[in-house]
């Protein structure tokens, strides 16, 4: 579907924010952040008591106690961050709702900024000791946490510094929100229409060249124009990382990402050099099919997503799209179609397109004694499908691990992506069960092709970025060198059978993920690649997958992704468990090849 608006997209549902707050003039937002500055100040009264407890048995209540309060002010500012993010991210076009998150992003910086000696604290504590209090009392339960925090040790500045790295934060955020403004506000001049970036997007899918083009063309001309404001808010965000990075003394750009998600850089590293070694057998030799059957010498980019049939393709209404996706997650058992179904039965989705929102999707968690919010623009086509099935992999996640709370439910992206990606196979699967033999084959094209943009693309996102940084480190990185960055990343990913047009080197403006989360992507590649290991497990023993399956979820954050593998007989940390989910990828292009 590439028309701005159908009747499709008035089936998709608006959200309710309701269950968080009534309108932003709510009383209950003022009383959340007085209620978050009691819990603050009433854990600010145990700082020095970690330090000073006399055994381990007193240590332990301490520590139960302090990060038993911080976790309650988590929850209190979290809900009220969430939800003038989640209020904004409808209305970019809308100064207030923007100006509303800034404010409520400030005073909620400014209620928690002074916990920041906690973490401090209890990394002043010797390894012994911590050990015999996790091992005596009641803190043994927030060990994870407690885990994530120590392996920040080493690179924790003076509370002096720490302090203003806090409070400054809301001021850093200024630059996603422009970036946010300024793509929200763009419009890609397409003959007499005007197209959103999620529209303009979308229509690099219309089954006509002549209108894809259009489509592309008005899309470079739009970024080119906004290309210099974007290229300072990349620079400037690259530049404050550098300057934290230093402070903190991480030795390259991606490592303290890599910290977070509990990774070594190494295997990352591997992980990259594994997929850009395999760009011959799968994107390049895909796309190199696909010109082919498009009578093509050569793809333009705007044609790499193109269906290999003229005929428009299947059209999904949003009840069709619901009902399949609740199909594939009954596939893993009731209680995960019971939890999907939970976000269509409340008002907890939004997925109607509509001027002033941004593009994309997202599954926000808000906290863990709340529930979860799914956001994306529905078009009603195969991959807006795919896409709830993602996002709804992300919700049921969500739910499943809030028992643990919210400190211990957070995820490493290193499994975020884990069920995400899980339920789009699933989906995908039921699609291809259920189509016609001449519908298998443009189904099987659109598989590959969400395969490619995954893994491949993602990876090629992050040799992007991470040329970009290192040449940051230098100095300011022109538009034009970023361009060039750009477009020789891709060449190398896309390969010869893809022509990347005049133009396309403006194209990295409109990856939200380069300013809003530095190396991000790699984590789509990771999580696609080791769901690809899930499955193959998943086949081999479908019966005792999912019981595992589901512990793995419900764990949220408190294992890492080795110790979370384990269980399936999975070493992540092996060459083989990245070859292998590269050969999935390449089995499915030979079988799209035995259809051509």
């Amino acid at each position: 579907m590439n028309a701005p608006f159908t009747p499709t997209d008035a089936d998709a549902p608006l959200w309710d924010l309701s269950d968080l707050y009534a309108d932003p003039t709510d009383a209950r937002i003022q009383s959340d952040l007085d209620a978050a500055r009691a819990a603050v100040a009433e854990l600010n009264g145990l700082q020095g008591q970690l330090i000073a407890a006399d055994g381990a048995a007193q240590l332990s209540e301490r520590l139960d106690r302090a990060i038993g309060l911080y976790e309650r002010a988590s929850d209190l500012l979290g809900g009220i961050g969430a939800y003038a993010f989640l209020r904004a991210s409808t209305a970019r076009d809308d100064a207030k709702a923007q100006g509303f998150e800034a404010d409520l992003r400030q005073k909620i910086s400014d209620i928690a900024t002074p916990t920041v000696w906690l973490t401090l604290e209890i990394n002043q504590l010797d390894d012994a000791v911590l050990k015999a209090a996790l091992e005596t009392g009641p803190a043994g339960r927030w060990a994870p946490w407690l885990r994530r925090v120590r392996q920040m040790k080493p690179h924790e500045l003076s509370a002096e510094l720490e302090t203003f790295i806090a409070e400054q934060a809301p001021i850093t955020a200024q630059w996603p929100r422009l970036f946010d403004e300024q793509l929200a506000a763009l419009r890609a001049r397409v003959g007499k229409e005007e197209l959103t970036l999620a529209e303009a997007l979308n229509r690099l899918s219309d089954p006509k060249a002549e209108r894809r083009k259009a489509a592309a063309e008005g899309l470079t001309a739009a970024l080119s124009e906004r290309a210099p404001t974007l290229g300072l808010v990349l620079n400037v965000v690259a530049q404050e990382k550098a300057l934290e990075d230093r402070k903190r003394g991480f030795k390259r750009p991606a490592d303290s990402r890599h910290l977070a998600n509990e990774v070594d850089g190494e295997a990352v590293d591997a992980m990259a050099e594994a997929v850009a070694e395999a760009y011959p057998r799968l994107s390049h030799r895909y796309y190199a099919v696909k010109a082919r059957l498009m009578g093509l010498r050569t793809l333009n980019h705007w044609d790499r997503n193109a269906p290999l049939d003229a005929a428009p393709p299947r059209q999904f209404s949003w009840d069709q799209g619901r009902d399949l996706v609740l199909d594939s997650f009954a596939d893993l058992g009731p209680e995960f179609a019971d939890r999907a179904k939970g976000f269509f039965e409340r008002p907890w989705i939004d997925a109607r397109a509509r001027p002033g929102k941004q593009s994309g999707a997202y599954a926000h968690p808000v906290t863990a004694n709340r529930h979860p919010y799914v956001f994306l623009n529905w078009m009603g086509e195969r991959r807006d499908v795919l896409t709830l099935a993602h996002e709804l992999g992300h919700g049921v996640h969500q739910t499943l691990a809030a028992g643990q709370g919210t400190l211990l439910a957070d995820t490493p992206l290193t499994l975020a992506e884990t069920a995400s990606i899980f339920a789009e196979g699933l989906t995908f699967d039921r699609l291809l069960a259920g189509a016609e033999k001449g519908e298998q084959r443009a189904l099987l094209a659109g598989r590959i092709e969400d395969g490619l943009n995954t893994v491949v693309r993602q990876i090629a996102f992050h040799r992007f970025e991470t040329r970009f940084h290192d040449e940051r480190l230098k100095g300011e990185v022109s538009r034009e060198r970023i361009g060039e960055i750009w477009l020789q990343e891709m060449g190398l990913s896309l390969g010869p059978a893809v022509t990347l047009n005049p133009g396309y080197e403006h194209w990295w403006a409109y990856v939200s993920h380069f300013v809003h989360a530095p190396f991000y992507v790699y984590a789509y590649a990771f999580g696609d690649l080791l769901v690809s290991a899930l499955m193959e497990a998943r086949r081999a023993d479908p019966a005792g997958f999912a019981p595992l399956y589901r512990e793995l979820l419900a764990a949220g954050g408190t294992r890492t992704y080795v110790e979370a593998l384990k269980p399936f007989g999975l070493n992540p940390r092996g060459p083989a468990f990245w070859s292998a989910g590269c050969k999935r990828l390449e089995r499915l292009i030979d079988q799209f090849e035995r259809l051509v």
